[in-house]
């Protein structure tokens, strides 16, 4: 009978022993693709194990390796790293399904490598959420980078390649000389890095050292893409679309954004900034980084480099939840971290789908798609709806949860910022709908039919949509966002304990 402590551990190791039979496999693609079902099967159900005690209130914890003290290598279950590991491990399977889909359809090379390369990023993202203390963070922080490191240059091409060094060398270089050395200051005046609740910093450094850290951390966990850190989000989208759909919704980004959340919770303490006032200027980094994505999203005409550059923009709401340092703006932001995976990433497989069956990246180019891919295109109208905050979606209570925090520490500009951010969210999500949709394909125009003797638009004789493995994810996905607005009180249930309110 396994133990909770064992399960804990099982979550780093089963997606690195499915790995091994990926690789083993290698020459069997049924056999491999069923290895990667299995394993990203059985991790999702071991992390439900830990989730129904999570939920009675049982955080279990256990350590890899000891140290120097204060400096173990340890795991532990908090309410914040469970949402994350729930995200991840359910997402995994879906993904899964999709790049069988994917791959297979567009031919791709490598394909075994690219599948345990994924095993060992969602090791690690598996690593980050159950992280008991910063230096744990750290050391799976920096295997997922290195671990999707080669699916970022999947294509070998120059393009591939230079993207790719963008990609490595922001990561790397932000992590190493800001991220690492503010978790060494931490620990030489606390004495531990250990995540706590109500935070360890308290008492021991001043509000000018407190806001130092806090920029140390913000720019050193740069897979929170904060501008202009950011370069390297949009520079990965060279990748095939499941990596990108892993980089924006499964693990990378996430796992910057979770790692914001746990170190204000966790290290500074919501209390302790508020009191301060240290966090003030990260809320205009993240309120300057929410618009500015967002406008330059309008102007990409090449789908994934719009999708890109709207992740940057989702991802600054957790940043400046964060900064908020309220506890239903922490709420918000841990809201926003499960809604933008299953819209952004329903989004993603939505542009993966198009590019399957008609090799077509630029929106321009998309004119009248949506009537030969109506799932593919429906997908993508709920997605774009729920990133965008549009009720009965669960992405609007992320953004309800965020004003209400504002409103909370009295920052009501924010306000007006979310408004505007909106309303962009708008302006260069739903015309890729309504080009789809309401615009006769290129080289064709709509004959006027006298009214009453229209036909539907939509000839469903004449459908071409991707293969059903590329079509069905966004399908399930679209409809998580749908159940997600109607499951929000659970989530906010598991979250109650860490934001203390």
């Amino acid at each position: 009978m396994f133990t909770l402590e064992t399960h804990l551990i099982l979550s780093l190791f089963i997606p690195l022993i499915g790995g091994v039979f990926v690789a083993a496999l290698g020459s069997m693609p049924n056999l491999r693709e069923t290895a990667t079902l299995t394993t990203a099967g059985l991790l999702f159900l071991n992390v439900m194990v830990i989730l129904q005690a999570a939920l009675g209130g049982i955080y279990p914890e256990a350590s890899l390796i000891s140290t120097l003290p204060g400096l173990d290598i340890a795991l532990k279950v908090e309410p914040l790293g469970m949402i994350f590991a729930c995200v991840a491990s359910s997402l995994w399977i879906i993904n899964s399904l999709y790049s069988i889909g994917y791959m297979r359809g567009n031919k791709e090379n490598k394909q075994t490598r690219f599948y345990i390369c994924f095993t060992i990023a969602i090791s690690a993202a598996m690593g980050i959420a159950f992280a008991e203390n910063l230096l744990t963070l750290f050391i799976f922080y920096e295997v997922l980078s290195l671990s999707t490191y080669p699916l970022v240059t999947h294509k070998g091409n120059d393009a591939a390649l230079k993207g790719g060094r963008i990609y490595l060398g922001i990561l790397l270089g932000t992590s190493i000389g800001l991220f690492l050395p503010a978790i060494i200051w931490v620990w030489t005046i606390t004495g531990t890095t250990s995540f706590t609740e109500g935070g360890i910093l308290a008492g021991s450094v001043s509000a000018t050292v407190t806001g130092i850290m806090l920029f140390l951390f913000m720019y050193g966990i740069g897979k929170a893409a904060l501008m202009p850190i950011h370069r390297w989000l949009p520079s990965a989208m060279v990748a095939p679309t499941p990596v990108s759909a892993l980089l924006h919704a499964v693990a990378v980004v996430k796992a910057g954004v979770f790692s914001v959340l746990k170190v204000v919770v966790y290290i500074f303490g919501i209390d302790f900034l508020a009191q301060t006032g240290a966090s003030e200027w990260l809320t205009w980094v993240a309120s300057f980084t929410l618009i500015a994505a967002s406008v330059v999203a309008m102007t990409k005409d090449n789908l994934k480099a719009r999708l890109a550059y709207s992740t940057i923009s989702q991802l600054a709401y957790i940043v400046l939840a964060a900064s908020l340092v309220t506890p239903l703006a922490i709420a918000g932001g841990a809201l926003q971290i499960v809604m933008h995976a299953f819209g952004k990433i329903t989004l993603f497989f939505c542009a993966g789908a198009i590019y399957t069956a008609t090799k077509k990246t630029e929106i321009s180019d998309m004119r009248g798609l949506g009537r030969l891919m109506p799932f593919t295109f429906g997908a993508f109208l709920i997605g774009a709806l729920s990133i965008i905050g549009i009720p009965p979606l669960g992405g609007s209570w992320a953004k309800f949860y965020i004003m209400f925090g504002a409103v909370e520490a009295d920052q009501l500009f924010v306000l007006i910022v979310l408004l505007v951010s909106s309303l962009l969210n708008i302006g260069y999500l739903m015309p890729i709908v309504i080009r789809g949709f309401f615009f006769a394909p290129l080289g064709k125009s709509d004959e006027v039919k006298p009214v009453g003797s229209e036909k539907s638009f939509i000839d469903w004789s004449a459908l071409k949509e991707a293969p059903v493995l590329c079509v069905l994810p966004p399908v399930l996905t679209a409809i998580g966002c749908i159940i997600l607005f109607f499951a929000v009180d659970p989530i906010y249930q598991l979250l109650l304990p860490a934001i203390g309110n």
